[in-house]
């Protein structure tokens, strides 16, 4: 989801805590799943993962550290307890403030002003924690969707929030994870000619 990094990518200690979202919402089953991922490593694997793991982020106002990706991992390891990894800014905007900063944000594809229901809203409503993110369940389904081969990952920032606006009318989702006939249905459903203008779609024309 991140850009190329600038010439110099300093790399420093990330309080999880602390780390400021770019998005709104996220995946609370892909958070569950990651979070039995990690609880299935020994301990020196999880060691290992946290100190291999860069969080690609930027600095924004006040110094604070903006992650701009990986935030359902972020978000899986501070519920497990974990506070401090390792992040890897990619650019200073320390010096901007506001709509500025958010706005320069957006420009660099760095964030990502939508709610859980795919609408847009005020910067302002960029949570500052990563524990107060809003669950959209559509965009765990999307997720599900890529793995079952129902589209190829692509390199499109933010495009399983566009796959998960596509899904959105098409039916509603009971639960926040997604069934497995939820899922059969959703892959059928991304093989079809309306979906050719999604990121990764690998159907045809004609389906």
């Amino acid at each position: 989801m991140s850009s190329k990094p600038s010439m110099h990518t300093p790399l420093v200690t990330l309080d999880l805590r602390s780390a400021r979202p770019t998005q709104i919402a996220l995946g609370m089953a892909e958070v569950d799943d990651k979070r039995k991922e990690w609880k299935a490593l020994g301990r020196k694997k999880r060691q290992d993962m946290i100190e291999s793991h860069l969080f690609p982020g930027v600095l924004g106002p006040d110094k604070a550290i903006y992650i701009v990706d990986h935030h359902h991992l972020g978000l899986a390891m501070l519920l497990d307890g974990i506070t401090s990894a390792h992040a890897m800014i990619q650019r200073d905007f320390s010096m901007l403030e506001g709509s500025v900063f958010w706005r320069t944000m957006e420009y660099y594809r760095w964030a990502h002003p939508y709610d859980r229901d795919g609408h847009r809203v005020a910067f302002s409503e960029i949570p500052e924690s990563l524990r107060d993110m809003q669950d959209d369940p559509y965009r765990a389904l999307s997720a599900y969707v890529r793995m079952g081969g129902g589209y190829s990952k692509d390199a499109l920032p933010y495009s399983e929030f566009l796959w998960a606006d596509f899904y959105r009318p098409q039916f509603k989702l009971k639960k926040s994870r997604p069934g497995k006939d939820d899922i059969k249905h959703a892959i059928k459903l991304a093989q079809q000619p309306a979906a050719s203008y999604l990121p990764g779609w690998s159907g045809s024309h004609h389906a």
